[in-house]
C-alpha cells in the first residue's frame, strides 16, 4: 500500500465559527440544499454525528459517483477542528484503500479564516495518483466550500 499526503490553504471572509457550523456540524441539511444538482441526500447510517459515525453521502442520478460513506474520527467544535476518513462507495475508484481528511479552520484577518485541509491517501497495492486525480478531488472539495462561503456572504444572519 502506498501513502500519498497533499495538504492545501485557502482564506475566507467567513469567520472559523460560521464555516464551520455550516460545513460540518449542519452539512447534512445545507449542502443538499445548495447542491441538488449534485447532492441528494447527506444521512448518519451508524452513530449520531459523533466520533465513529458513518455518514453517508448520495449523489444524484447520472453523476460519476453513487455515494461515499464517510466515518467521523475527530471532532472539535471549540478549536473547529474536524478529521474523517473515506472508507466506503465508489469515490474511492478501485485504486484507493482510504483517504483520511484534516480540516481546520482558523481566526484570519479581518474576522475572516484561515482554512487548512490535508488528504492523506492510502492506495492499493503499487498504485500511484496521478496529479490529475488529485487536483480534480481537490477541486471538487473547494467548489464546495466556495458555494457555502456564496450561501454565508449572501446570508449574514445564517450560523451565525
Amino acid at each position: 500500500m502506498g501513502v500519498f499526503t497533499y495538504s492545501d490553504e485557502f482564506t475566507s471572509p467567513i469567520s472559523p465559527a460560521r464555516l464551520f457550523k455550516a460545513l460540518i456540524l449542519d452539512s447534512n441539511n445545507l449542502i443538499p440544499k445548495l447542491m441538488p444538482q449534485v447532492i441528494r441526500s447527506i444521512e448518519f447510517v451508524e452513530g449520531d454525528g459523533g466520533v465513529g459515525s458513518i455518514r453517508q453521502i448520495n449523489f444524484q442520478e447520472g453523476y460519476q459517483v453513487k455515494y461515499v460513506k464517510n466515518r467521523i474520527d475527530s471532532i472539535d467544535p471549540e478549536k473547529f477542528l474536524y478529521t474523517y476518513s473515506l472508507v466506503d462507495g465508489d469515490g474511492l475508484l478501485d485504486k484507493l484503500e482510504s483517504v483520511l481528511y484534516e480540516v481546520e479552520f482558523l481566526a484570519g484577518p479581518d474576522g475572516g479564516s484561515i482554512n487548512k485541509m490535508k488528504s492523506t491517501y492510502h492506495t492499493k497495492g503499487e498504485i500511484v495518483l496521478s496529479e490529475e486525480e488529485i487536483k480534480a478531488g481537490k477541486e471538487k472539495a473547494v467548489g464546495m466550500y466556495k458555494v457555502v462561503e456564496g450561501y454565508l456572504l449572501q446570508n449574514p444572519d445564517a450560523y451565525a
